[in-house]
């Protein structure tokens, strides 16, 4: 059912795009319609796989590093006074900065290669995985840590048996968040300097106004990134298979007759 709908969505907007362009007449160089758009997935496969890949090995790595960094320093932060006094704050103000501000600095610093792009995914990714591990951390119910310190638990105790079972549902909210703005960062530094990539193939298809090769190399990103945050999604659930989700249309309460 649930690909029907979808089905059914992608459809309805392909003939809204389609209904669009030809009300309006706008030229192909503005707005291609979906038909040129096909032509050029088509015609240039090899093009986009080339770059995707590229792309998609900037995102998994950005991810991976992200996500270990992330839950690195939540778990300082828990264990630590002292990191949370001297790494908390550091934590905030860097949020202050805009980090597509820090591109330019990335490729200058790292070069136009797979690194800067990277630790650009990266710097995105770190954020939403820290804060939402670290909050997860210390939200744990306090009579589970009453319960855990009664029985005379080591703080590492406490940590593996009780805190971090309770913050998976948590980390794992972070980490699809994570997943959702991880081609954010490729992208951006793709734009700002690169060799290869969808974002390179993008900037270089707009300034030859080649719009369709453009949409193309969109359309195939998308697909990474909803095929990427459904893998995450469902990894998470299996890390956290005792959380269910409790927000269905059919169970959605019921109005009781009298």
């Amino acid at each position: 059912m649930r690909a029907v709908r979808l089905a059914v969505t992608a459809i309805g907007l392909i003939a809204a795009w389609q209904a669009l362009v030809w009300a309006t007449g706008v030229p192909r160089f503005i707005l291609p319609g979906p038909d040129l758009v096909a032509a050029r997935l088509w015609t240039d496969a090899a093009l986009l796989a080339h770059h995707a890949m590229y792309t998609g090995l900037e995102i998994v790595l950005g991810l991976i590093l992200g996500v270990v960094l992330g839950a690195s320093a939540a778990l300082a932060l828990t264990g630590s006074g002292a990191a949370r006094r001297w790494l908390l704050p550091v934590l905030v103000v860097s949020q202050a900065v805009p980090v597509f501000a820090l591109a330019p600095l990335l490729v200058l610093w790292l070069g136009y290669g797979l690194a800067s792009k990277v630790a650009m995914a990266t710097l995105i990714i770190f954020f939403p995985v820290a804060t939402a591990f670290y909050d997860g951390l210390r939200r744990t119910e306090p009579g589970w840590l009453d319960l855990a310190r009664t029985m005379g638990a080591s703080p590492a105790a406490v940590l593996r048996h009780v805190r971090l079972p309770a913050a998976l549902p948590a980390f794992a909210s972070g980490v699809r968040v994570a997943a959702a703005v991880a081609p954010i960062g490729a992208v951006v530094g793709e734009w700002v300097g690169a060799s290869a990539g969808l974002g390179y193939l993008m900037l270089h298809a707009n300034g030859r106004l080649q719009t369709d090769l453009m949409f193309a190399a969109l359309f195939v990103l998308a697909v990474m990134a909803l095929a990427l945050w459904a893998l995450v999604d469902r990894l998470c659930r299996a890390l956290v298979p005792w959380q269910s989700d409790t927000v269905h249309s059919e169970d959605a309460p019921k109005e009781v007759s009298r």
